[in-house]
């Protein structure tokens, strides 16, 4: 291991450094932005580039497998340009006048990060978040969406079988990667029950291949409601298929993103018939509910496992009450008097899913995936020409000032 002194650079004058983070957020988290292998990639596509790596004991690649491919890791990376992390850096450890790249998880002003950006701001930090990398099309450059999907169907999925005592599964984080997770789930054996999963982005294709790689059939909503099967099946419910106009017209996808709010639910008729729900669809808080805690406590509510991957606190969902964690990844919903409860407590209680950094559960597999999106969609206009304004979109901080996008976060940070 190398240990930088304060008069040492980590490389020549003429070169970019660029340092992965060690992941300092509390649950510890094991992903990297940048794989062994990837490294070696980036110092062979990018000349001006040298990556440092931090040293780390909790990161699902070792030192040692960087160490092993060339690859120096460093105690100080304070003498880098550019910070890769993950998660959310700790206060205390952010470096005054870097530029950084992680999911600050500020652009929706949630109180808990307030004083994270307070701190980039004083520091005069250059601050790129991860969910504001977007093409021209605002389509999200990188993302662990499809991750989550895989995790959060399978937790569903082992969450059903121990409720009911069907079969018992290893959980996601005590598998290797993701060729060892598919190993697990062929194991599953159903009897012909129906899940409804909702969604159409990464998340929802991240379960259907968890659905689909259990022989799971899908069908399409009105045969999921209509007709009695003798399999296992599954369908895919878009926004059009639970959700109607509030005045009778015809659905319009484009004006329920617009205006939500002129819309109501209309998810009931499936809970009436499903036995897991897999909810994988963006919410927005001026959008209808997917049901309400009145309609989980109807005679013919027949859902009672729920694997919400979206995690939306007193969202859509009325039994996602608080998160669950990785150890421990289930609770039960009494909804008649509307509390937590330990999990597989009672036959009337729904059991919840709702871990809210799934994809912490495969940290090799889906670091691969992240690291992969990042060089081929992020390193060409972060170290080369920002043409696209790629890099610029999703600059939130720089020099101590808010960038003219993200201003409406100036009465966020002077609270």
């Amino acid at each position: 291991m190398i240990y930088l002194r304060p008069t040492e650079n980590c490389t020549s004058m003429a070169k970019t450094k660029i340092g992965i983070l060690k992941e300092g957020k509390i649950p510890v988290d094991r992903r990297v932005p940048f794989t062994p292998a990837q490294v070696n990639e980036i110092h062979d596509k990018f000349k001006n580039a040298e990556v440092y790596v931090q040293a780390s004991d909790v990161r699902s690649f070792r030192d040692q497998e960087y160490e092993e491919k060339g690859i120096k890791v460093v105690e100080d990376v304070s003498r880098c340009d550019i910070l890769f992390g993950v998660k959310e850096v700790p206060i205390d450890s952010l470096i005054a006048g870097k530029t950084y790249l992680f999911f600050s998880h500020t652009i929706k002003q949630q109180p808990y990060n307030r004083d994270l950006l307070r701190a980039v701001l004083g520091k005069k930090i250059r601050l790129i978040d991860y969910e504001v990398l977007t093409d021209e099309d605002n389509t999200r450059l990188v993302a662990f969406g499809r991750y989550a999907g895989i995790v959060g169907a399978y937790n569903g999925l082992l969450t059903f079988g121990k409720r009911y005592n069907l079969f018992h599964l290893r959980p996601a984080h005590e598998c290797f990667d993701l060729q060892d997770l598919k190993k697990e789930y062929s194991k599953i054996k159903l009897p012909p029950i129906k899940i409804v999963l909702t969604g159409g982005g990464r998340v929802a294709r991240g379960a259907m291949e968890v659905l689909s790689g259990t022989g799971i059939r899908k069908v399409t909503p009105a045969v999921f409601l209509n007709e009695r099967l003798d399999e296992p099946v599954y369908t895919q419910l878009n926004s059009r298929d639970y959700n109607r106009s509030a005045d009778g017209s015809e659905f319009s996808r484009s004006a329920f993103y617009k205006n939500p709010q002129d819309f109501e639910g209309d998810f009931q008729k499936y809970a009436r018939v499903a036995d897991l729900l897999i909810a994988g669809a963006y919410w927005a808080s001026n959008a209808p509910v997917l049901f309400t805690r009145q309609d989980a406590v109807k005679p013919d509510f027949k859902i009672r496992v729920i694997a919400d991957i979206t995690c939306d606190i007193e969202g859509s969902i009325p039994s996602t009450k608080q998160p669950a964690t990785i150890e421990h990844p289930i609770y039960d919903y009494n909804p008649t008097d509307d509390l937590v409860e330990p999990p597989l407590k009672d036959e009337g209680n729904i059991t919840v899913m709702a871990v809210d950094n799934l994809p912490g559960e495969l940290p090799r597999s889906a670091s691969e995936d992240f690291g992969r999106e990042l060089i081929d969609n992020v390193l060409p206009h972060l170290l080369g020409n920002d043409t696209r304004k790629i890099i610029q979109r999703a600059t939130l901080t720089n020099d101590g000032n808010l960038a003219n996008k993200y201003e409406y976060l100036q009465n966020y940070v002077s609270q």
